[in-house]
């Protein structure tokens, strides 16, 4: 999608940003991109700082790695646009209705999302799918 690399991920987060922020044509990817970028003002500077890029988040110092937490909403995004799994399009229903909040919804999912990775590469595995669906029926 960016590359294989985590500067190429970066460059694009910078560039469809830059080009909302100017009113430019952007295709699928920018703006889906630009949607999540709107929806967190925090982090809309930093991408396009020109420190972004060799920015290291290793989580000891306590900040969040907003390349990570924005690479989490495209990616529960994209399993809601293709209903794969079903369980991550039902979580989002009940929990917006419940908290009113689509986007505090989403959040609880790429809280589940995060999780199933996390575990997966503490393992040295693929991530556990049923484990994974069983944490989206529960919220």
């Amino acid at each position: 999608m960016f590359g294989q690399d985590r500067d190429s991920l970066r460059r694009a987060f910078a560039e469809a940003w830059q080009r909302h922020c100017e009113g430019l044509p952007l295709d699928l990817q920018q703006q889906r991109i630009a949607d999540v970028l709107a929806l967190h003002p925090e982090y809309q500077a930093f991408v396009l700082s020109p420190d972004a890029l060799a920015q290291e988040f290793d989580g000891s110092d306590g900040r969040t790695n907003p390349y990570l937490h924005m690479g989490l909403h495209l990616a529960v995004r994209e399993q809601l646009a293709t209903r794969l799994p079903p369980e991550a399009v039902q979580a989002r229903a009940r929990l917006a209705r419940r908290l009113g909040d689509a986007h505090a919804a989403e959040h609880r999912l790429i809280d589940c999302l995060a999780q199933a990775l996390w575990q997966a590469q503490r393992a040295g595995r693929e991530p556990d799918m049923d484990a994974y669906r069983e944490a989206l029926r529960t919220l």
